[in-house]
């Protein structure tokens, strides 16, 4: 029966420093993968390494900031430099400068957004596919938001940029999987992370968001791991073009 393990599996993580992105780098480290962890700053990854290693984890650190092309090709450079090849991408990174009506959306902000949130995800899943087409297998995991399903108050653009990364993954995962890579994306609702902190500061506003959620709790990163460990294994290898959700029930 095939398994969780990761062995012999290289994989990048972007906005791995912390939240969602660490938490999914240390479970599929556990699960024996040599993992690639990235984020904006190096300062911030090398602990990250060296915490890891105590842990029994190989990984590599490389500062990138996706939404620059000349950064994500050396991310993916770096990589088959320093593993040899690249079998499972989790394109976690994401931004969202903005809170209020789209009306208040300027061009700047529009663009940022739809950069990192989606066009980053696009070029750095085309660089890794030359790569695992070799091998005729791979993952791609796409880390959305259950904001890409039900838009929020004053989260137009981040919901909009979620959206279509929801669609990105069943295109990709339509037109390559008859090159034996897999494409799905995770949904995660209110979980506690440093993106999320303005939301679970807030008493007021964590009361009424709790109220919309069945499980009437918000998750740790650890929650959402676990689900992209399954979708990077072989347990998971005929599984492709789906959203799954972490959301605790809220989109239920």
């Amino acid at each position: 029966m095939k398994n969780l393990s990761l062995k012999n599996k290289v994989v990048i993580i972007t906005g791995a420093s912390k939240g969602i992105g660490k938490a999914i780098a240390f479970a599929m480290g556990q699960a024996g993968a040599k993992v690639v962890i990235s984020s904006r700053k190096q300062e911030a990854l090398d602990p990250i390494v060296d915490e890891f290693a105590q842990a029994g984890i190989v990984a590599f650190a490389k500062a990138a900031n996706v939404g620059h092309p000349e950064e994500r090709k050396a991310l993916v450079n770096s990589t088959i430099k320093h593993f040899g090849k690249i079998d499972i991408l989790v394109n976690n990174a994401a931004t969202n400068p903005v809170f209020g009506p789209i009306e208040n959306t300027d061009e700047s902000v529009f663009d940022h957004i739809i950069n990192v949130n989606l066009k980053a995800p696009f070029e750095l899943s085309k660089l890794v596919l030359a790569n695992m087409s070799k091998t005729g297998k791979g993952s791609i995991i796409h880390i959305s938001s259950v904001e890409g399903v039900r838009p929020g108050m004053h989260m137009g653009m981040y919901s909009v940029s979620k959206s279509a990364l929801l669609m990105l993954t069943r295109v990709q995962a339509n037109e390559w999987g008859q090159k034996g890579i897999r494409v799905n994306a995770i949904a995660p609702g209110l979980i506690q992370t440093k993106f999320s902190q303005a939301l679970w500061d807030n008493e007021k506003v964590m009361k009424y968001a709790l109220r919309q959620i069945p499980l009437g709790r918000m998750a740790q990163p650890e929650e959402v791991a676990g689900l992209a460990l399954f979708l990077a294994s072989d347990m998971a290898a005929y599984v492709t073009g789906s959203t799954f959700m972490v959301d605790g029930g809220y989109l239920a």
